[in-house]
């Protein structure tokens, strides 16, 4: 009796999303239940996985409006 041994394919790795690193130096972060705002003087050094959480939800990076440079004579 001979049995045939069945090969698979294997898939690629699966590419893994960016990771988005909080805690960079000058970052400002915000709370999206009660709008509390941090800005970050020291960057952490535990790794990306790392977050800054307030009422119980991680901070999310503030978007800061650029400021138009007005020229002056």
């Amino acid at each position: 009796m001979v049995v045939k041994k069945v090969v698979t394919a294997k898939k690629p790795a699966a590419k893994k999303a960016p990771v988005k690193k909080t805690g960079l130096k000058g970052q400002v972060l915000e709370c999206s239940v009660c709008g509390l705002v941090v800005t970050v003087n020291k960057p952490c050094t535990c790794g990306p996985e790392c977050e800054i959480t307030c009422c119980g939800k991680p901070l999310k990076t503030k978007k800061t409006a650029v400021r138009a440079k007005t020229a002056t004579k």
